[in-house]
């Protein structure tokens, strides 16, 4: 995908992004995503952003992710909020890993209004190795590291 710049924020708190992000995923807001306050309920980000991730590695690794056979898990994940989204918005999930280590990634994305480039909220997720087999924190598979690296075409590995 082409790489998508996020425009400077005119909100003083949202932080500059340190990378253009190359992967976007628009998302549709359904009327039960609406909380009491006309606005999207913080949940609802989250879920946004599992698809922003689905579709990242489906895009990003060779033939896709077998989803039967994953082999990393989320760990940790956190979210600023900066903006109220509204129902008839256009949004988006932009989505880039930050770095890895040998056992762990760390990702970020940004929900934003896909018009102005508004930034809703930013959210940075810890995704760690796993065997399915043990039950038991593994490597980041090389094959990940170099589908990752290559797409965000700049070095990732620590």
């Amino acid at each position: 995908m082409e790489k998508k710049d996020v425009p400077v924020a005119v909100n003083s708190r949202v932080p500059a992004a340190q990378f253009a992000f190359r992967h976007r995923q628009p998302v549709q807001i359904r009327f039960n995503d609406i909380d009491m306050l006309g606005h999207l309920n913080n949940g609802v980000y989250l879920s946004f952003m599992d698809l922003g991730k689905a579709s990242y590695f489906n895009d990003v690794l060779p033939g896709g992710v077998d989803w039967k056979r994953i082999n990393v898990v989320v760990v940790n994940i956190n979210c600023d909020f900066f903006a109220p989204t509204y129902f008839h918005e256009p949004i988006e999930v932009l989505t880039a890993v930050v770095s890895i280590s040998e056992k762990s990634f760390k990702m970020e994305q940004r929900v934003i209004n896909s018009k102005t480039g508004e930034v809703k909220c930013i959210g940075h997720t810890i995704m760690a190795g796993f065997d399915l087999a043990t039950k038991q924190s593994a490597p980041i598979d090389m094959a990940w590291v170099e589908a990752l690296t290559a797409y965000e075409q700049r070095q990732l590995k620590a």
